[in-house]
């Protein structure tokens, strides 16, 4: 009786995993989402102003779905579209990052790159995201220079390692932004400085949000920081959120809009899109895009 008690709660076990397993990897990484935020960064008696945010796209050829999805976002109307990086997964995503984000191109935008931009994705374990000081695996080169002549020939602003302003809803806007922290691509040295007295609104923004960098974004006095990488920690448990950041973030900002500590600056992290290709599951943490609306303080 004992040993039948313990078959049937090691199958049930089985079962559930197996059950666990089959919705995160073929529903719930479908299952796209937008947020909507409320940001108090704009001066008193001012309009509000709609940021898109979106992240970690992650695109592989054929991927229809996730194309038709954030392509319907323009009926979101934004007055400015912010990219933070990790658009690819194949060497011949450009096409489908092209369909996805052709109609958001109407409007203004900017973008900073991520990892997965310049080099695919590796098979790996993923029990390795619990080492801290890991060494980054570097997969096949992909086109970063087609996707950023995609990007730019849009108009859109190119914020790796760059600042500038932009007007986009009637408001004059400073950005600035790094490339890549996660593999040593960032040099805010190049950008740094405090923001302009002359903007309505400035914004920082990088791929990874190591806190080191958003430290710095904040004391200069950005507004508003804006990053993705972390996939919202793209498997999760309910009621405890996400287990790693895969950077110095702490897992309780692993997405979502927070205040960042000790200054006036608020943090929006996206849960992204996409998966790694080697790991296509989400669990409580649904792929996401953000609508930010900033309104005054």
């Amino acid at each position: 009786m004992r040993k039948r008690t313990v078959f049937r709660l090691a199958a049930g076990t089985v079962l559930a995993g197996a059950a666990t397993l089959a919705y995160a990897s073929l529903v719930e990484r479908n299952l796209f989402t937008l947020r909507r935020y409320d940001v108090p960064v704009l001066a008193t008696d001012t309009e509000p102003l709609r940021v898109l945010h979106l992240s970690d796209l992650h695109m592989m050829p054929g991927q229809a779905r996730k194309q038709d999805w954030v392509a319907s976002l323009a009926a979101t109307d934004p007055d400015l579209v912010v990219v933070t990086g990790d658009n690819m997964a194949h060497v011949d995503a450009v096409p489908g990052v092209m369909r996805a984000l052709a109609p958001l191109m109407e409007f203004p935008g900017a973008f900073v790159f991520g990892s997965n931009d310049y080099t695919g994705p590796v098979l790996k374990n993923p029990f390795s995201y619990f080492q801290a000081d890991r060494e980054y695996a570097h997969g096949v080169n992909l086109p970063a220079g087609e996707l950023r002549d995609l990007f730019t020939g849009a108009g859109w602003a190119d914020l790796n390692n760059a600042r500038t302003t932009i007007k986009a809803g009637g408001r004059l806007i400073e950005l600035a932004g790094v490339d890549d922290p996660h593999v040593e691509r960032d040099d805010y040295a190049a950008v740094a400085g405090p923001v302009s007295a002359t903007a309505d609104l400035s914004i920082g923004v990088t791929h990874t949000p190591e806190p080191r960098l958003l430290d710095e974004m904040a004391a200069d006095g950005f507004d508003l920081l804006l990053a993705g990488h972390t996939h919202g920690g793209q498997v999760c448990v309910p009621g405890v959120g996400a287990l790693v950041t895969n950077c110095g973030l702490p897992r309780s900002m692993a997405k979502g809009l927070h205040r960042w500590p000790g200054s006036n600056s608020w943090l929006h992290v996206s849960a992204g899109l996409g998966t790694h290709p080697t790991a296509p599951v989400r669990f409580a943490c649904r792929p996401e895009a953000t609508l930010l609306t900033l309104i005054p303080r």
